[in-house]
């Protein structure tokens, strides 16, 4: 009698990896920044201990957000070529997988955040992953072309909650903070959809070159800049702003300024030639000048403490 093997193909199976990417470790990585940066350049100090456990629940709070994100969208990330390999539509974590994932990361990261920091910051990482969630991910995503605009919020809370973890408040400081990433995140998704061609469309996300084309999308990501760079200004003229933050702000705001106005000029046809060159270096340029805006918070408020760069 001759045994036979089965062979098992464990090719779809999950690993480690997968329930990492589960997470959107890119977008968490964000979060980390910003919510450190806003942690960083509050006027309370805090203990290091205390500062590293508060930010691994933001971050974990903000993988939470991903999970539940990927669980509700799996339909949409498999019919987009920027999304379809992700865990749950290539079928390595089921969907239960990662809403369970999801909701225990929740619950995991607002208790233990207000238990190592305090209630108002846990508050506001709760409100964060609702936002997300549900107010964008549930509902504005698929039903109206402001989704990017009014969830755009969900990824400006981190500094506020950073900031909350410091002084346990809200401030004008972590207000204008948030307005900064509010105000940066239309132009930087519409970019983005700008060279995803017909991703969004195949989906069924009424995004705004979706909705109202290509041309009228190239204005607005014109009209936000141009609204955008006040905002950021502004933050020059608060506590934890400065000549170096000023400085910086202005050149940044006019690349980006520059930036928008030569992709409001541009001709689709001459867009598709290129392969939308211009709004990919756009996009690209959107993150660095997110970056270094907080890298300029920070490096100007440590400045500071040695009496250097105040105003």
């Amino acid at each position: 009698m001759t045994d036979t093997t089965t062979l098992i193909d464990h090719s779809n199976e999950a690993e480690f990896g997968d329930y990492i990417a589960l997470l959107k470790p890119r977008v968490m990585s964000l979060v980390v920044f910003t919510a450190l940066a806003g942690l960083f350049v509050a006027p309370v100090s805090v203990h290091p201990f205390v500062a590293f456990t508060a930010i691994l629940f933001i971050a974990i709070g903000g993988g939470a957000s991903g999970a539940l994100n990927m669980w509700w969208d799996a339909d949409i990330d498999a019919v987009m070529r920027r999304t379809a390999k992700r865990p749950v539509p290539s079928g390595r974590v089921t969907a239960g997988e990662a809403l369970s994932v999801g909701l225990a990361l929740s619950v995991l990261s607002v208790l233990m955040l207000g238990l190592a920091a305090n209630w108002v910051a846990a508050g506001l990482l709760a409100f964060t992953i609702f936002f997300y969630a549900v107010v964008y991910t549930m509902w504005l995503k698929r039903s109206t072309p402001q989704n990017i605009v009014i969830g755009g919020a969900a990824g400006a809370f981190p500094p506020m909650i950073g900031w909350a973890v410091a002084t346990g408040g809200v401030s004008v400081e972590s207000v204008l903070m948030f307005v900064l990433i509010f105000m940066w995140t239309p132009p930087h998704f519409w970019a983005l959809a700008l060279f995803m061609k017909d991703d969004y469309s195949n989906a069924g996300v009424p995004m705004l070159t979706v909705t109202h084309g290509r041309k009228t999308t190239r204005t607005h990501i014109l009209v936000y800049t141009l609204l955008l760079a006040p905002m950021a200004l502004a933050l020059a003229a608060t506590s934890i702003g400065g000549p170096l933050y000023l400085a910086m702000s202005v050149v940044l705001n006019a690349l980006f300024i520059k930036g928008a106005i030569t992709i409001w000029r541009r001709d689709e046809d001459a867009a598709v030639a290129d392969e939308y060159k211009v709004e990919k270096k756009f996009f690209r340029f959107s993150l660095v000048y997110l970056f270094l805006h907080f890298v300029a918070l920070m490096v100007g408020v440590a400045l500071a403490d040695f009496g250097v760069g105040t105003w």
